[in-house]
């Protein structure tokens, strides 16, 4: 399935694994399929964050977007993550998954920007061409807070969708609403526009009720019903709805987002788990299991009905 529109609510999976560190691929596919099912999303993403593709190799993440294309793709458009350092590197990930099937690419900044690539938006535009002269499918630029040291500036993205057409969406992790709030009006309103497909999901309706044309998020895994409800009741202009719904999110958004920040998909896992949804909550190096007390907390969630 390749036709979508960058636009709605976009989950991204988790990945399962067996106690030995390999992917457990039985389980994977049951949780993919679990959140295909959800009424009312848009797509899935695979190989990001979610399903920590920084520890997968490159067959192992061409074998992700395999079997989750054999699984969900017939229900929903499958995008893939763009996960590389090296240009040519990108670029080869980029014209392998569009050859698989994936019907749009999440590319995520080289780790090489971090030190001062911000200053140098030529970098970013000339690592984008090469993804985009090896394939004609769709991109989602990732885009980073100042403090990562990964971001793009205004004019930067500005550039970068001038010079690069096939960029047709952002996900904005900027963590700033008052550039949030530029980028849904500036961006969405070009002559050929890009969506802004939020990813503040710690604060989803302040985000939503800016204007963002969709969300793309790892919290989709586990709470994708509540990210749709959420998305059309700001959609029809229902703020009494929205309030509503947003109370029932609030309890996860504080769970999973909570410091360390970069445990917010491990804690998604261990509710999963919790949930009885998935066998276990193991996780890859240098990630490490959660501890007793924060699980415990978790535990308290997994009762909540979504």
């Amino acid at each position: 399935m390749r036709g979508l529109s960058l636009a709605g609510v976009i989950p991204a999976t988790l990945l399962c694994f067996n106690d030995d560190l390999s992917i457990d691929e039985v389980s994977s596919r049951k949780h993919l399929s679990d959140v295909a099912n959800v009424s009312g999303i848009s797509a899935i993403t695979v190989n990001g964050h979610a399903s920590e593709v920084g520890s997968c190799t490159f067959e192992e993440q061409a074998r992700i977007l395999e079997f989750s294309l054999a699984e969900a793709g017939d229900r929903v458009p499958i995008i893939s993550g763009v996960y590389a350092d090296g240009s040519l590197e990108a670029a080869k990930l980029a014209k392998a998954w569009d050859k698989a099937g994936a019907s749009a690419l999440l590319v995520f900044p080289s780790n090489v920007f971090g030190m001062g690539g911000f200053q140098r938006p030529e970098m970013a535009i000339e690592h984008f061409k090469y993804i985009a002269d090896a394939t004609d499918l769709p991109l989602i630029a990732f885009v980073y807070p100042v403090q990562s040291n990964l971001h793009f500036t205004f004019d930067g993205l500005i550039k970068l969708f001038d010079e690069v057409p096939t960029v047709k969406a952002i996900k904005d992790w900027c963590n700033d609403p008052k550039q949030h709030e530029r980028h849904i009006r500036e961006f969405q309103s070009r002559s050929h526009p890009v969506n802004v497909l939020t990813t503040h999901s710690s604060w989803l309706m302040i985000s939503l009720s800016l204007g963002a044309a969709g969300l793309l998020s790892g919290a989709g895994s586990i709470i994708a019903p509540l990210q749709v409800s959420l998305f059309e009741a700001i959609q029809r202009g229902d703020l009494t709805g929205a309030r509503e719904i947003n109370d029932k999110l609030y309890p996860f958004q504080q769970a999973f987002y909570a410091d360390p920040f970069l445990d917010m998909h491990n804690r998604m896992k261990q509710l999963l788990c919790l949930k009885g949804d998935v066998p276990n909550a193991v996780v890859r190096p240098p990630l490490i299991s959660l501890s007793s007390s924060e699980t415990n907390r978790l535990e308290r969630l997994s009762g909540i009905g979504i």
